[in-house]
């Protein structure tokens, strides 16, 4: 999602019956007996389309919403489903047509106006959206979104409307795998009801996805159900998803364990020793779009300044990747050998372009470092929250292999913070001053994904605040590229200078796993590790 891209990429969720974040209900959880009641983390921000680039959020958009692609759950494939199809000449200007019968859950007719605007919204530097950077590629994003001073236009000149139905895109320059983006959430249509009534719409958001929703509590609780109106192929396969926030992983399996919470997607690390014994078959664990990696303040002259590329690879050869995967996550994750994901596989980008830098050697640590000049102030924090996805004991395991290999005291230390919202906050406002974790799951099985959102200059999810003109190059060249090798060719160039400069250190792949209760069946995750929430049947 965007990651989680957005990202992802690198992937919870509610009951409104209960206002405590950390504890369940019953399984029906007052809503019915075929509602599947779910884990759930807080999103950072409201759930809008555009503004949602956290896992948390973009699991209750993709049960609202329906773009002009969507990905197969199993291979990721872009697939039309509000799209009738998307032409183009010259992989620069493509012509969108929409198919019949599609509808807002209010009634509304889904046209092309409604990408339009949506996309228009996305992009005006005004509405402050945390996803503007996937349209600045449309003509005309630089007079609705300048770098400085005041827009000079409420409207991108590359989107013109032909008919209900229809409308062109003009990009400013070739992008052959641009429609290959589109079922990404950010470029989801909106309703007229998004625009005459934000705040309420706010409250209670309106798609045409297979869900509506009901209720919604911030901080403790959504209850969406199914849209028995919903004109896709894909209706729901149960009568709705109540999410319930929890602040504790644990919590959240504990429920599952006692008949309270039928589904949790994140199964923490202190119960995978337990967790095939608990569920057996109902356990899932598979690969996912989603790498962990720690990412450095380059906007902080301690970390960013030249020469202390040389530290931050040296803090890479410091971490025993090998060890903390094996005797931390059991077989739920795999040593990083690059910024992507070993889910796109070889033809798709996955390479070992990290090489001896990913790899454990306290020796070549030591040495980089004290080339590089030392740790700033001789010690460096990591910080992430601590509510879901066992962070905190990954983090005090890296700590340690670092303390361990550099044989000079804890020199690391680790700096937890409560919630993820909160982690968000102070991450996106660039208050953090040492390595932070920066997980991404996928947007798009496409390796741009991994490079372009998050390391090239000033993108959307570029939370170290990286630049570097070549790399910049490099990616622009890749999308411009119509032949799919070579264009994998050019970011896997482009990625071997995030390995010459180490603005985040690559962690460790992870799989995506799950646990159900046994009154489901069905369930399975996505490529991006979310539950495939409309498939899943109760009883």
């Amino acid at each position: 999602m965007r990651g989680a891209t957005r990202t992802t990429w690198a992937a919870g969720a509610l009951v409104l019956a209960l206002a405590a974040t950390a504890c369940g209900g019953g399984s029906d959880s007052g809503g019915g007996a075929d509602i599947v009641s779910s884990s759930w983390g807080d999103p950072q921000n409201p759930l809008e389309p555009a503004n949602t680039n956290e896992v948390q959020g973009g699991k209750v958009l993709d049960m609202l919403f329906r773009g002009l692609k969507r990905y197969d759950p199993k291979t990721g494939a872009a697939e039309n489903m509000v799209a009738e199809k998307i032409e183009t000449t010259d992989n620069q200007n493509f012509t969108v047509t929409l198919k019949d019968g599609w509808t807002f859950s209010n009634g509304e007719p889904v046209t092309a106006q409604s990408f339009v605007d949506a996309w228009n919204y996305a992009a005006d530097v005004g509405n402050k959206q945390n996803n503007a950077t996937f349209f600045d590629n449309i003509v005309g994003y630089a007079d609705v979104h300048p770098a400085k001073g005041e827009p000079t236009a409420k409207t991108m000149s590359g989107l013109v409307v032909k008919d209900a139905k229809t409308f062109t895109v003009a990009l400013k320059e070739k992008f052959s795998t641009w429609p290959d983006t589109l079922g990404y959430q950010a470029f989801s249509p909106l309703p007229r009801a998004f625009f005459t009534d934000h705040s309420g719409w706010l409250a209670k958001p309106v798609g045409n996805g297979p869900y509506t929703v009901q209720s919604y509590s911030k901080g403790s609780a959504m209850q969406l159900r199914a849209w028995d109106g919903y004109p896709g192929p894909d209706k729901a396969q149960n009568g709705g998803v109540d999410l319930k926030v929890y602040t504790d992983n644990n919590t959240a399996y504990t429920d599952l364990i006692a008949g309270n919470l039928d589904l949790v997607d994140d199964v923490p690390a202190s119960q995978l020793k337990n967790v095939g014994n608990d569920l057996g078959d109902r356990y899932i664990n598979q690969p996912a779009l989603i790498i962990q990696t720690l990412t450095f303040p380059m906007y902080d002259p301690a970390w960013g300044k030249p020469g202390m590329e040389k530290v931050r690879q040296g803090i890479s050869r410091a971490i025993n990747r090998e060890e903390i995967t094996q005797q931390i996550f059991q077989n739920t994750r795999s040593p990083a050998k690059d910024w992507t994901s070993s889910a796109l596989g070889s033809q798709g980008g996955y390479k070992d372009v990290c090489g001896e830098l990913c790899t454990y050697d306290p020796a070549a640590a030591k040495a980089l470092i004290e080339a590089g000049g030392g740790l700033p102030g001789g010690k460096m924090t990591l910080t992430s929250n601590v509510d879901t996805g066992s962070h905190r004991v990954w983090m005090d395991a890296v700590c340690n292999s670092i303390n361990n290999a550099l044989g000079q005291g804890p020199v690391c230390t680790v700096n937890p913070i409560g919630t993820f919202a909160d982690f968000r906050n102070q991450q996106t406002a660039f208050k953090l001053t040492g390595p932070f974790r920066s997980g991404w799951q996928g947007d798009y099985p496409l390796i741009q994904n991994f490079l372009e959102p998050l390391y090239y200059t000033g993108a959307s999810s570029n939370y170290g605040k990286f630049s570097n003109a070549r790399f910049d190059q490099l990616v622009d060249a890749a999308n411009r590229e119509t032949d799919n090798a070579k264009a994998v060719a050019t970011f896997q160039q482009a990625e071997q200078i995030l390995a010459a400069q180490m603005p985040a250190i690559p962690l460790w792949y992870q799989n995506g796993s799950a646990g159900y209760a046994e009154r489901l069946s069905a369930v399975e995750l996505n490529q991006f590790s979310v539950p495939v929430y409309d498939r899943i049947k109760v009883g």
